[in-house]
Order: C-alpha cells, then sequence, then structure tokens
C-alpha cells in the first residue's frame, strides 16, 4: 500500500488521493487496507517515515578521514537504484503534489532521524543545535524541491569537490559535538591530507 501511495502521488495532488484510490492501486480490499492504517494520512506517515529510516549513513569513526565517509555517502546515495528512487519519493513531498501535512511529516521525521544518527538527546537540545538542525533539514527540503531537475544530471563527482566536502563536514562534526580544530587543520594545510579529488 506504500508503494501504492507513491505511485498515486506522482500522478496527483496529496488532497485527490482517497481510500479507495489507494486499494484500487494496490489491488487490496477496503477491510485490509484499515487492518494496516486507520487513515489515509496514517498511511502517509509511514510511507514517509519508511523513506526517511532508509537513508544509508556512514558517519566517521575516531582517528578516520571524515572526508571518507562523505564520499562513501555520496556514492551510496547517487550510485544505488534504491536510493535514487527514495530520493524520487521524497521529492513528491516537496513538490506540486506535496502538502503542508506531507511536508510537516518529513521535516518531523527528517529531525528525529538525523538527531537519533547524531545521538543528539532531545532533552538535551541546545539552541545552537537546534537552529543547526533547522538549518540542515531546510537544506535537505531545498536539495529535495530541485531533485527532479538534478537526478538526471548529478553525478558523484559533483559532489566530490572541496567545498561541498567541506560544509557537509563542518555540519556533521559541529551537530555531532566533535572537535572540528583537528578536521579545520587538516583543511587549511594541503601537506597533511590530501585534498578530494
Amino acid at each position: 500500500m506504500e508503494n501504492a501511495f507513491w505511485d498515486l502521488l506522482a500522478s496527483r495532488e496529496y488532497r485527490k488521493i482517497t481510500v479507495t484510490d489507494i486499494v484500487r492501486e494496490a489491488a487490496v480490499n477496503r477491510n485490509s487496507f484499515y487492518y494496516h492504517f486507520s487513515s489515509l494520512p496514517e498511511l502517509a506517515d509511514a510511507a514517509i517515515l519508511h523513506m526517511v529510516e532508509n537513508t544509508p549513513v556512514s558517519l566517521p569513526q575516531s582517528g578516520t578521514d571524515p572526508e571518507t565517509a562523505w564520499r562513501t555517502n555520496v556514492a551510496n546515495v547517487l550510485q544505488s537504484p534504491e536510493q535514487r528512487e527514495r530520493l524520487d519519493r521524497l521529492s513528491l513531498v516537496t513538490g506540486p503534489h506535496g502538502s503542508a501535512e506531507l511536508l510537516a511529516s518529513l521535516r518531523d521525521f527528517s529531525r528525529l532521524n538525523l538527531m537519533s544518527i547524531l545521538q543528539i538527546d532531545p532533552q538535551q537540545l541546545d539552541l545552537k543545535t537546534d537552529l543547526m538542525l533547522d538549518f540542515a533539514i531546510g537544506g535537505m527540503f531545498g536539495v529535495l524541491r530541485r531533485w527532479p531537475e538534478l537526478s538526471g544530471r548529478i553525478k558523484p563527482e559533483d559532489l566530490l569537490n572541496d567545498d561541498t566536502a567541506a560544509l557537509a563536514m563542518s555540519m556533521y562534526l559541529s551537530l555531532s559535538k566533535t572537535d572540528m580544530l583537528g578536521y579545520w587543520k587538516r583543511v587549511f594545510n594541503p601537506s597533511a591530507a590530501p585534498r578530494i579529488r
């Protein structure tokens, strides 16, 4: 039924999708739908949550080069058909067929997922981290809005330049409360570490 939801969202606005459309597209009966979900918004939340949870993440381990993790993440996302489909689907939420409710769900699930990945305790959230999470999620939304035009031409090499890697790694290091001094020393001292190719 989640696949049916995404297929329908690709073809029409969320507000025009009904439970009848879902059961017809999924080739199930209404009882099957209501066995799993109490409403269409609950199905939409489940579909969005599963896409967010399937975000591949390779975090830098202590003593490893953070740029290696960045390269791994870029390759995992852009070279995997499953991950490209995930981006295609999430971009529907931020596109013209989405809605304020779907955007709110994507924002909330993405925020919680990012906090979980970075082991940020919601009860101990300081203002700086709170604002940086908003900044990161806003940037993700911006990329998802542009994804339909980018998906056919973006390549991993487009994101492996020094500027993009430095931005991504500084966000990660700051949000994860990791000491950034060692990383910045390497960035501004070309003899200390090779630059990204």
